[in-house]
């Protein structure tokens, strides 16, 4: 059974976030400041985003963007149907663009990495980061005087990524899989070299000694996502990171791929 999200949109004013589920068959992120609605990545079918959108009080031709961070499936899968139907522009990087699974797209824009832009009256910044993707890119979107980093698919922490996502308020970020369940898990050896490799996806204690180096004491709101449903679960995940909080899971959620996550407010 899904859990209940919230019945209606963010009011205006504070930025605010949410997640219409995250993992391996879908990932995608809402973002808003009351007046601006992103989405970043689509990773659902046309119908199951229509779907899930509803829950939290919005119709698609409510958002301003989609904001698209590389082309893997799991990100893409309902961009070019929701753009289609509902007129929604799109916002890519031209590698991201070059990989021909999108469709057509009636309003595109080209995103530049580490080069500003703004959708309203949210402003992002697209960071290059190491993954198996043609341009990939992750999120941090500033707005209502507050900052957001949404950071998922890494396969390594860069000190790029370390220095440009200091200071966040809140922070959705990458825990994919435990070392030892991938390593004793089902996967082939070629996709167990993929996910545990430096251009694949962050591991739980990958997450953990990153945390720190993003300036822990500013946060707000961890969001722990994109966890893998053969490779991770939520209670080790827990384990990684609560002792960075002092014990104190209050900051801490984790983003699932059934039910998503509630409107999370950035004070």
């Amino acid at each position: 059974m899904l859990a209940e999200p919230g019945a209606s949109a963010p009011g205006r004013g504070r930025l605010q976030f949410a997640s219409l589920g995250s993992g391996s068959k879908g990932n995608a992120t809402l973002v808003s400041d009351g007046e601006t609605h992103l989405l970043v990545d689509c990773g659902f079918g046309l119908r199951e985003t229509e779907r899930r959108l509803a829950r939290f009080g919005l119709h698609p031709r409510q958002l301003d963007a989609v904001l698209v961070s590389h082309e893997h499936g799991d990100h893409i899968r309902g961009v070019g149907p929701l753009a289609r139907r509902h007129g929604v522009a799109v916002y890519l990087t031209p590698g991201t663009w070059r990989s021909g699974r999108l469709g057509e797209l009636p309003v595109r824009h080209w995103i530049t990495p580490q080069q500003r832009f703004a959708v309203k009256g949210l402003t992002i910044s697209p960071v290059t980061v190491p993954h198996d993707a043609r341009e990939p890119v992750q999120f941090r979107l500033h707005g209502s005087e507050r900052s957001l980093g949404v950071l998922t698919d890494l396969g390594h922490p860069t000190e790029h990524v370390a220095e440009v996502f200091f200071g966040c308020d809140a922070l959705v970020l990458e825990c994919n899989h435990d070392v030892q369940m991938l390593a004793e898990g089902p996967y082939p050896a070629h996709l167990k070299r993929r996910v545990g490799g430096d251009w694949g996806h962050l591991a739980n204690a990958q997450a953990a000694a990153l945390l720190p180096r993003l300036g822990l004491d500013r946060l707000q709101h961890i969001v722990c996502s994109h966890l893998s449903e053969h490779n991770n679960r939520p209670e080790l995940v827990r384990e990684a990171l609560v002792p960075l909080l002092d014990g104190d899971e209050s900051r801490l959620r984790v983003s699932c791929q059934a039910a998503g996550m509630a409107w999370q407010a950035i004070g």
